[in-house]
């Protein structure tokens, strides 16, 4: 196992660039994360990791073909994507995503930009058994420190996809899926009345909502039934909801 001393070393250099440039995360084909519960559910879930940084020793065996290193504490919080990491710090290769067939139930973010909710919207639809998350539009990047960490190990299990609209769109023909819309709108459809399964519901950001690209390509738009008065609902919380529902009536 190569000792780590100081920052210059190229592999931390390589951490450090991972974690604030999804540029550097294209080109490498790999993300970091960090933190012990999160490296173990990687191996678990079978996601292909790269290498790990132990803070002065390695706390478990790993797989063969892993490159380790150890570092001080303070290199290792130097290279991590967290304050006060404990870490281990460690690279995950991007997988080529395979979505199930065939697909039944699809949430889809556009233009959630928030990494927390982005986030706990792939943990709660891993939770609540979607087939995939669809991110469309300026959403997060899947792969920046701040999603994975709100994640919480989510990511290794739950099929994820990014692309355009027109791809989504394709995605859904070849499936079959209705398209429905979440929308603030006189003519949305309390959620609790349409068939959401199979189908797929898109949720905008809590700014802006859904595009006019996007709600144009809907079979149709729906809405959570709130108090009068009350604010729209944070993005993940709306998906949440949304989902919760696609569960209960699927059960």
């Amino acid at each position: 196992m190569e000792q780590i001393r100081s920052r210059k070393n190229q592999h931390i250099l390589h951490l450090r660039a991972l974690a604030k440039s999804a540029d550097a995360r294209r080109e490498a084909g790999e993300y970091v994360c960090d933190g012990e519960k999160l490296l173990r559910e990687a191996l678990q879930f079978g996601a292909e990791v790269t290498s790990v940084l132990w803070r002065e020793a390695a706390a478990f065996s790993l797989p063969d073909g892993i490159a380790q290193y150890a570092a001080d504490a303070g290199l290792v919080e130097y290279a991590s994507p967290l304050m006060h990491s404990p870490g281990p710090v460690f690279t995950v290769r991007i997988p080529a995503m395979r979505l199930p067939e065939p697909l039944r139930r699809v949430i889809v973010l556009e233009g959630v930009q928030d990494p927390g909710n982005v986030g706990t919207v792939i943990r709660t639809a891993n939770a609540l058994g979607m087939d995939a998350v669809v991110l469309t539009g300026a959403c997060a990047d899947l792969y920046g420190p701040k999603t994975v960490r709100a994640t919480m190990g989510a990511l290794f299990r739950q099929p994820v996809l990014t692309c355009t609209l027109d791809e989504l769109m394709q995605l859904l023909r070849a499936n079959g899926l209705k398209l429905y819309g979440a929308a603030l709108t006189d003519t949305a459809q309390d959620l609790r009345r349409v068939p959401l399964t199979p189908a797929a519901v898109a949720i905008g950001s809590e700014g802006r909502g859904l595009s006019a690209q996007l709600l144009a390509q809907c079979d149709g738009q729906i809405i959570i039934p709130m108090q009068p008065g009350a604010e729209s609902l944070n993005a993940a919380v709306a998906a949440a909801v949304v989902m919760w529902e696609i569960a209960r009536t699927e059960t």
